[in-house]
């Protein structure tokens, strides 16, 4: 069982966010880093799976469509994570930190989550 790593596409690369879940050793990437910035969502979301990266986005409508896409033709990702951009970076850290508590990079391929379920005041 392997803990699940992350991918931050543009939307949600915040710097504070990306020093607070490294701080907390959550294995974390950015766009930037990859130097990857502009490609399509698509793109990224293979990138990501090709890393066996979980994608982590704030743009929920881009990415809802995508994994119905990517079902509808059997193709694979590594897993999509959701947050939208109201949240704290306090609240999408202890979000993303419960998800990966809760589940393995194995059980979250090819599947979408909400991350505001694993937050109490949601």
């Amino acid at each position: 069982m392997s803990k699940i790593r992350l991918y931050l596409d543009e939307d949600s690369q915040d710097q504070s966010l990306l020093r607070a879940l490294r701080a907390r050793q959550v294995d974390v990437i950015t766009v930037n880093e990859t130097q990857t910035e502009g490609l399509i969502d698509e793109e990224q979301l293979r990138l990501a799976a090709t890393q066996n990266r979980v994608l982590y986005s704030h743009n929920i409508g881009d990415f809802c469509q995508l994994h119905i896409e990517f079902v509808t033709r059997e193709e694979s990702h590594a897993g999509i994570a959701l947050l939208s951009q109201d949240y704290s970076v306090g609240e999408q850290v202890r979000a993303i930190l419960e998800l990966t508590v809760r589940k393995t990079a194995e059980e979250m391929v090819n599947q979408l989550e909400f991350l505001s379920k694993y937050l109490k005041n949601s």
